[in-house]
């Protein structure tokens, strides 16, 4: 089953200047810590997420309300309880990043387009052919120190929907710190005033111990010199090629059937890591002597290894680590698909309270290093996070979550197609010929492991959506430097 091409529509989106929203009320003016978590290298970066609203017809919803000026209002609400977030970052030493709560506030676009939601079809999923013109980079917002923490653009449609989109400095939260934020926001929209679940700072739970202890290799973290000079184990996060890949639940079930009877349980994150590094590792055509790696981003929320260190309700910092599994592309390659989940299933079992704060201390003891960068590949399950939840007094979202895949790094997102619902994973790639090769490799794979009986196919989201991005400076910065100059590691967990 092979869905219809991106649209080839074309938009126009017409914005009002930027404000910057203040907190309603009079807020703290403090420095807050972030956790030696949170301030790591390869976080210093801004990343979208973009959520798409229509006009469900339903009595309770605010139709003839206006989507900008409800959720600009109630955005200054929620900063109040937020406040930090109003705040700029400031470095202090051995890197140490720390929140000046100013109260200056975020970035806020007003913005109205020329099309419906019907309009936009399939462009609704990632990678968003319009996230340029639904999230608008303001000159001189996208630094990481002393800029704006947030960007926020409200989109109005012909037919009463609408598009928000958010890009958020990724060093103030990971991904369920930012849907709590704006489920924050959400209910100041519909009327109530104090948060369901009151945000929590207390960043020094996720500090380096003292005396810091490295327990883990952390291999994640090791830099593997290489012999390419071409783009396939370092890729230009300005200039790549980005497709989607859909995986209905159907076909997920049948192709764990075909694995070894040990591995039947796993988990889909594992299945669909297993089978994207393989085919991306195949699909690069790497020299065999090189080093590859895939980071499995692991969360500490309801992790079952870290009961010990339970996180407060609220509490909106980055909480996550990404153990890594280390191969060479021959030997990846050649093994079967049940020897990768094994590896997979193994990496993730690392995370525990020992680890992620081994990686505090490694941060600390190191001079807060960047991850591995050659040979890297990044995989973040957010079809958990809550995206699909958040409703501002217009309903559901008809799709919400990561606006596209990073250079690196791939999300994994809940999606319904026709009715069949599934995971749609957004890739990028440094050419054409890699991604027709990725899509080639990973075909077969699935003919391989699908039950003979199975009507349900790899869905390859073709048209537009494959297509060579050249990225806004606002997404992924250049490659050197330190904290607003270098590229980071473009991992929103």
């Amino acid at each position: 089953m092979a869905l219809s091409p991106c649209s080839s529509l074309t938009i126009k989106v017409d914005r009002y200047e930027p404000v910057l929203v203040k907190p309603s009320k009079p807020t703290p003016k403090e420095i807050k810590l972030l956790s030696d978590i949170d301030d790591q290298e390869g976080l210093r970066f801004h990343v979208p997420v973009i959520f798409f609203y229509k006009n469900n017809n339903n009595p309770s919803v605010k139709l003839g309300q206006d989507p900008n000026r409800v959720i600009r209002e109630a955005l200054g609400r929620a900063l109040v309880y937020y406040y930090p977030f109003a705040g700029r970052l400031r470095e202090g030493s051995n890197g140490k990043l720390m929140v000046d709560c100013t109260g200056e506030g975020v970035l806020f676009v007003a913005a109205k387009a020329d099309v419906g939601f019907d309009q936009l079809g399939d462009a609704i999923r990632p990678p968003s052919p319009f996230l340029d013109q639904f999230l608008y980079n303001v000159p001189g917002s996208d630094g990481i120190l002393g800029c704006p923490l947030l960007l926020i653009q409200v989109t109005q449609l012909k037919c009463e929907g609408f598009v928000l989109a958010v890009r958020v400095n990724h060093t103030m939260c990971d991904a369920f710190g930012l849907v709590q934020f704006l489920n924050t926001i959400a209910e100041m929209a519909r009327g109530i005033n104090i948060p369901s679940i009151p945000p929590v700072w207390q960043r020094e739970i996720l500090n380096a111990r003292n005396p810091p202890r490295i327990n883990y290799p952390h291999q994640e973290f090791h830099e593997v010199p290489t012999n390419s000079k071409g783009p396939n184990m370092i890729m230009d996060p300005n200039d790549v090629v980005q497709s989607s890949f859909f995986f209905s639940s159907n076909q997920i079930r049948n192709m764990k059937k075909r694995l070894p009877k040990h591995l039947q349980n796993c988990s889909r994150f594992d299945l669909i890591t297993a089978c994207l590094w393989k085919c991306r590792t195949i699909a690069l055509e790497l020299d065999p002597k090189e080093i590859v790696l895939v980071s499995c981003i692991v969360r500490l929320r309801g992790n079952n290894n870290a009961k010990n260190l339970s996180l407060p309700l609220g509490y909106y910092g980055n909480a996550f680590a990404y153990p890594a599994v280390v191969l060479k592309p021959r030997v990846l390659c050649e093994s079967s698909l049940g020897h990768v989940v094994e590896l997979v299933k193994k990496a993730k079992a690392e995370m525990s309270e020992d680890y992620i704060k081994s990686v505090a201390d490694l941060m600390v003891t190191r001079g807060r290093p960047l991850h591995a960068v050659s040979g890297n590949y990044f995989v973040s399950d957010n079809t958990r996070v809550g995206y699909g939840e958040i409703d501002f007094g217009w309903g559901l979202p008809v799709f919400g979550g990561p606006a596209k895949a990073l250079s690196f790094i791939s999300f994994y997102v809940e999606y319904e197609e026709k009715g069949e619902k599934g995971v749609v994973v957004p890739i990028c790639l440094p050419t054409v010929r890699a991604m027709d090769r990725f899509e080639q490799e990973l075909k077969k794979m699935i003919d391989i492991h699908e039950e003979k009986s199975s009507t349900t196919s790899l869905v390859w989201l073709h048209g537009p959506c494959v297509r060579r991005v050249r990225t806004p400076v606002a997404m992924f910065p250049p490659r050197h430097g330190r904290a607003g100059s270098g590229e980071r590691g473009q991992s929103f967990a």
